[in-house]
């Protein structure tokens, strides 16, 4: 099974483009499923028919649906929220408050793709469509397996027979309930799930992301950003889809500046996303809904491409040999030095770059080394070990 996401800044056109691809997936007999992880759904609304949290039959090739993200939240750790919340109000009461510190940001976005992991393990369909939430959502979305991940192991550290032996005198002095043994076995499979959804995402062989602009200087800057966020968490982006290209017949009079300001804009995409495909789609006369209308675009975008294939796949790290030092590179195109900050700690380095906070496991071989220096040049983060 292939699985193809596509994100973007909003606006931009993913669920059409999503969409799109689906439907000329589908027209070549293999069996495509089209959803959406974007609590603003709008997939049914593109391909102009109700969709519910099940698949629902659009052709004989075509199903789509429209997860509910709530619903998926409370099935990957209603009972773990429960002990929390018990917690925080063992000495106080139940308040509004404590609900919504349980609501992490982007949590419910992550839990939609433990359905996607659910899809892929039925192995039903040949392809799965992804159409995500806006940019900020979506790098949320996927920077969560690991770092709820490592959270979660770290939530329960008492151990099983601990509980069991200490458990009801310790809750007896202090009124703080324990953890029911069953809980244990719950965030060990939500622990599991974690694992298994970002060994999954970061397969290159089955999972592509698809970053969706326009060709205008401030979504450009955000598609930018978002392709260097995602690299740096490893994973791999195999095409860039350029939508709403105006026709150069329609760029005349009021609208003549846009032909240079157009012009200008798509060799940027050329020249920053160099060696990945880039599509193009021009704004259409009519809005892009309707299966029969998908059905064409889907067949123009892509022209003789096989938008199911895996179209471009990058190195994002690596270790080489330079001079008597070893060289940790990582691939961030679209950053400056100055955003960046390293920790480094035993068998762990932190790469902080604004808001974004990264841990990577070194190569074994790096474990005893110390950073000597690090620079940034040509889009590579070079890091070097002594």
């Amino acid at each position: 099974m292939r699985i193809i996401l596509y994100t973007g800044k909003g606006g931009v056109g993913k669920t059409s483009v999503a969409a799109a691809t689906a439907c000329k997936i589908a027209s070549t007999g293999k069996k495509v499923l089209v959803m959406s992880t974007d609590q603003a759904h709008s997939l049914g609304d593109s391909l102009d028919k109700k969709l519910g949290y099940e698949p629902t039959r659009i052709t004989d090739h075509l199903d789509a649906m429209e997860i509910n993200a709530i619903e998926e939240c409370e099935r990957a750790w209603g009972n773990l929220k429960d002990y929390i919340k018990k917690l925080l109000t063992s000495r106080s009461s139940d308040s509004i408050e404590v609900e919504e510190l349980l609501v992490f940001p982007g949590f419910e976005e992550l839990t939609s793709l433990f359905k996607i992991k659910e899809i892929y393990e039925q192995n039903q369909y040949d392809v799965v469509i992804v159409d995500c939430a806006p940019t900020g959502e979506t790098l949320s979305l996927l920077k969560y397996p690991e770092m709820f991940g490592e959270w979660i192991d770290k939530l329960l550290p008492i151990k099983r027979k601990a509980i069991k032996v200490a458990g009801p005198t310790v809750e007896k002095i202090t009124k703080i309930p324990m953890p029911k043994d069953s809980l244990f076995d719950e965030v060990e499979t939500l622990s599991d799930n974690l694992r298994k959804l970002k060994e999954l995402m970061n397969n290159k062989e089955v999972v592509s992301i698809r970053i969706v602009t326009t060709p205008e200087k401030i979504v450009i800057k955000e598609a930018k950003r978002n392709f260097s966020f995602l690299h740096l968490y490893d994973y791999n982006v195999d095409a860039i889809i350029v939508n709403k290209v105006y026709p150069m017949e329609s760029l005349s009079g009021y609208f003549q500046k846009w032909i240079k300001n157009q012009a200008e804009a798509l060799t940027d995409i050329k020249e920053s996303f160099a060696g990945i495909p880039v599509f193009q789609l021009e704004l259409l006369k009519q809005e892009l809904r309707t299966l029969e209308r998908l059905q064409a675009v889907g067949a123009a975008l892509y022209n003789s491409s096989s938008p199911e294939d895996i179209l471009f796949k990058d190195t994002i790290f690596t270790l080489r040999k330079e001079e008597d030092f070893d060289c940790f590179s990582i691939h961030l195109p679209f950053f400056e030095i100055k955003d960046m900050d390293l920790l480094h700690s035993g068998d762990e380095l932190t790469l902080i770059i604004k808001n974004e906070r990264r841990k990577f496991t070194l190569p074994k071989k790096l474990w005893n080394k110390e950073v000597k220096n690090a620079s940034y040049k040509d889009g590579k983060l070079n890091i070097l070990f002594e």
